[in-house]
């Protein structure tokens, strides 16, 4: 792997994780061009150094450019996936369509496993580029925090563990420190499993069941996340890093976490329908409930707590039926 410096990257997806990332490496690099699906917005992000729709108040650096144009990403020696896990292999089919060169480095920050396969991100995307470099940015990273310059940390997995110190180097600023990882498994499992503990957790405190209920319902989510975590390939200390208990803390309490909000609504006794369209942005957590149930079944392990969010989201169990049947299950020990 070259050592030569990055000096431009393309951004696929122009939400508010696209939009953050440009913003955090605008001082790093020369030229970044952000990539969305509206040229409307595009022209205007061009104009205004603005995002009109997310994170709408952070000023744009001039180094960073809009497009509506996936074919804009070919001259970049590295292309960010930045869109929902839903549309990473419709992006990653339209790219390699657009003749993406084969040196061209693919960093995945999509959170979640694709429903149809129930492959993680970074395996999506080694189907579709089998040549490429990949990898993967995971951890506590709310595109609000990092948008803003607030502290934040990450883990970049790569089983090219040079090519995990290259992008390191590059995902190192004052505000902002990697850690690096060959556990893409654990890094991507627990990333996507977060999503339903959050969503657990809001409705939880949307419940009103009090702060030692949700302490409780974290601290026994970390413990399923683990078991699952471990039987589908990850490594068991991969669970106890940013990626896996840093992640699920934040995206459990924080303000920002949209899976968070979307169970606070469901927990205030709002319908899965209306708590979505509240939300008025793609909560990963939802669809990751399915296709996370699905793994879990596969894999044969027991997760009552994901079992409790499916019950609700696909099969129409009211949110206070489901905690007091999570709460009065069989008692047993606690590392079991």
């Amino acid at each position: 792997m070259s050592e030569t410096k990055f000096t431009s990257a393309a951004v696929l997806g122009s939400g508010s994780f696209g939009t953050a990332i440009a913003k955090l490496l605008s001082p790093r690099l020369d030229r970044i061009v952000l990539i969305g699906r509206d040229c409307e917005t595009a022209e205007t992000i061009n104009r205004e150094h603005r995002n009109p729709h997310y994170l709408s108040d952070v000023l744009l650096d001039e180094n960073i450019r809009a497009s509506c144009q996936i074919q804009d990403a070919l001259t970049h020696p590295l292309v960010i996936f930045a869109v929902p896990t839903s549309a990473t292999r419709e992006t990653a089919r339209n790219l390699a369509a657009a003749g993406l060169p084969e040196q061209t480095i693919l960093l995945s920050c999509a959170k979640g496993i694709e429903k149809s396969t129930g492959d993680r991100m970074s395996q999506v995307l080694r189907e579709v580029f089998p040549a490429n470099p990949i990898a993967v940015l995971s951890g506590p990273n709310h595109a609000e925090e990092i948008a803003t310059g607030m502290a934040t940390c990450a883990v970049i997995g790569s089983e090219d563990h040079d090519l995990a110190v290259r992008l390191q180097r590059l995902f190192t600023l004052p505000h902002f420190r990697s850690y690096t990882s060959d556990d893409l498994a654990g890094i991507e499992f627990g990333g996507a499993v977060k999503n339903v503990y959050a969503i657990a957790a809001g409705m939880a405190h949307g419940l009103g069941l009090g702060d030692n209920a949700v302490a409780a319902l974290v601290t026994r989510a970390l413990a399923e996340m683990t078991r699952l975590g471990t039987a589908l390939g990850g490594r068991l200390e991969t669970f106890s890093g940013l990626s896996g208990m840093g992640d699920l803390i934040v995206t459990c309490f924080s303000e920002h976490s949209r899976n968070h909000r979307v169970g606070l609504a469901l927990g205030g006794g709002k319908t899965l329908e209306e708590a979505v369209a509240s939300l008025g942005m793609v909560a990963e957590g939802v669809p990751n409930t399915l296709s996370i149930h699905e793994a879990a079944r596969r894999v044969g392990v027991r997760t009552p707590i994901i079992d409790s969010v499916y019950s609700i989201l696909y099969e129409g169990k009211s949110a206070p039926l489901a905690m007091r049947d999570l709460l009065t299950r069989d008692p047993r020990p606690e590392n079991s």
